[in-house]
């Protein structure tokens, strides 16, 4: 039965129908005409016949109620987060691989949900442990209520817990193994068969600040890329596999250089993993002759595509830059600003060395145009005197000096030769084109970096012992793994969405306990923005907007 508006001239009139299942088709019938609809609503008549029916709907009451400010909220609860980052935490196995790694150890309380609680809190409003333990207060998770903020310490503590030492051997030089590496495993495992392969990773490192001392000994003082020398650091490590799902991250003292990396996290990735082909993926930061030896060693004999340094190494510089050749255009100029950056590759040859050298003719004319830019400006500078010139370093590498500072015509041939390029150094037989895209792919580790120090809000730190420390920044790694995983979700169904976007919306969605005659109902807030996009990506039903009659008294 419904309500029907009907048409008859210039009029419209309110019809009660009732759809009747006759000879096999669906028939109409009128019960009853309410009148003229204009003139039901100039009277009032019709919000009357409503409210009147509503009396007989327990939920309508309710809802009708509580809109119209008549039933004040006894309890409010956010639902959005928890209801979709569950169902993934679930599916990526991440609940029931820490629940059987802790199992047999005797915490007495919830050490999955307490880990759980801290990625959920670093996904949507990072901070520390104490303002994590605050805020679960405003959402309904399952199992979080009794955690205090002494169960998220002894947490974090568990899983930067050093292992026994006959489980040592698959460490590097820099670091112990941990809980949090037989979780990485436990995870790579479930997924191993049906998704990943290690045939190509990406790998590479960051560092992050502390306040306060860093730890026993994972804090020192190294080169920053927070641009912060005057605080001790640690390094982080991520290892992607081809698809960008995150594999491992490592953590090390602040004073341990890129260089020195590389090795033993490939070493340690075919240990850990069971892998024995392995084609890895880095930035020139992780280049030096004794590397490249290496990797190319008969015990190794690992293949990579690796980023070489165009003016510090004499043979890139010198031989694979000034050798002639043509440029096989990989993808054409732009025509929307949408598209990707144009890209021309070609393939240099020095002995049985294989280089790849890659060319951007759109950033080409942008380094041009910069470096006019600022030799136009230092030509006027130079007028003023050369004082005004000692401590920039954008002029000086254009200058030469004599008797005083002068342009240097040669410096600026020599920085001609480096617009828009970089170079590859490989070992794989793939094709030129193909190195330079799959070398292309390292942003998404150089993304998953900036999320993990800017969005996460993993820096500073404030723990003050090494094992605290990891767990904490591990904790960000397990955020990585659901936000990944729900944005190959949201690609499967056609959308894709800013970060903030979900976060906002999904947290705007709210259950709320209410109490009318003795009974409390449960109401939920419409859903905002793209918040139905995401839980129909992620396949959660959205509890029922009605009044849901919970608690009986």
């Amino acid at each position: 039965m419904f309500v029907r508006a009907k048409k008859v001239a210039q009029r419209v009139y309110l019809q009660i129908v009732e759809n009747r299942w006759e000879k096999g088709k669906v028939r109409q019938r009128v019960l009853a005409s309410l009148g003229r609809l204009d003139r039901l609503q100039q009277s009032g008549r019709l919000d009357s016949l409503v409210e009147s029916a509503a009396r007989f709907s327990q939920s309508l009451l309710v809802i009708s109620a509580h809109r119209g400010g008549k039933l004040a909220a006894l309890v409010n609860r956010r639902i959005g987060p928890p209801l979709v980052f569950e169902r993934l935490w679930k599916e990526t196995g991440c609940r029931q691989v820490i629940e059987s790694v802790v199992k047999g150890r005797r915490f007495q309380f919830s050490v999955e949900r307490a880990v759980f609680l801290t990625v959920l809190h670093r996904l949507f409003d990072p901070g520390s442990d104490r303002a994590a333990e605050k805020w679960k207060k405003a959402y309904r998770m399952e199992g979080t209520e009794h955690l205090q903020l002494h169960h998220l310490y002894r947490t974090m503590a568990w899983l930067g817990e050093e292992l026994l030492a006959c489980e040592q051997v698959a460490a590097t030089p820099f670091a112990p193994r941990c809980t949090k590496d037989v979780i990485e495993e436990h995870l790579f495992g479930r997924r191993r068969h049906l998704f990943s392969t290690l045939d190509l990773v990406f790998f590479d490192t960051t560092s992050i600040y502390f306040e306060g001392q860093g730890g026993e000994s994972i804090g020192q003082r190294g080169k920053s890329k927070d641009h912060r020398p005057d605080l001790p650091q640690m390094i982080i490590g991520v290892v992607l596999d081809s698809e960008g799902m995150p594999i491992c991250c490592e953590m090390w003292p602040g004073n341990t250089t890129d260089v020195k990396t590389l090795i033993p996290v490939v070493d340690r990735l075919r240990k850990r993993f069971s892998i024995e082909g392995i084609c890895i993926v880095a930035d020139r930061g992780m280049i030096s002759r004794e590397v490249l030896a290496e990797l190319e060693s008969e015990e190794r004999r690992w293949e990579f595509i690796l980023g070489a340094r165009m003016r510090s190494v004499k043979e890139v510089n010198r031989e694979v830059l000034s050798r002639a050749g043509r440029y096989h255009e990989v993808r054409s100029p732009r025509s929307k600003s949408k598209d990707l950056a144009p890209l021309k590759v070609k393939e240099v040859v020095v002995e049985d060395r294989r280089y790849i050298v890659c060319l951007n003719p759109e950033q080409a004319r942008t380094d041009a145009a910069t470096r006019e830019a600022i030799l136009e400006s230092l030509t006027k500078k130079l007028k003023q005197g050369d004082k005004s010139l000692v401590g920039n370093k954008g002029y000086r590498k254009y200058l030469k000096s004599g008797g005083g500072f002068e342009i240097d015509e040669q410096k600026i041939a020599e920085d001609a030769r480096y617009d828009g390029k970089w170079v590859l150094r490989t070992s794989t037989e793939l094709e030129a084109a193909e190195v330079a895209l799959k070398y292309k792919q390292l942003w998404m580790v150089e993304e998953m970096m900036r999320f993990i120090k800017s969005i996460l809000e993993t820096r500073p730190i404030y723990h003050q012992c090494d094992e605290t420390i990891r767990g904490h920044v591990f904790c960000s790694f397990l955020a990585l793994i659901l936000r990944k995983e729900l944005q190959d979700r949201l690609e499967v169904a056609g959308r894709t969405l800013e970060w903030s976007d979900v976060v906002q919306d999904l947290d705007c969605l709210e259950e709320m306990e209410v109490e009318k005659h003795g009974k409390r109902f449960v109401l939920r807030s419409e859903t905002q923005g793209v918040a139905g996009t995401v839980f129909q990506a992620v396949g959660v039903a959205l509890p029922p907007d009605g009044a849901t009659n919970r608690i009986g008294q």
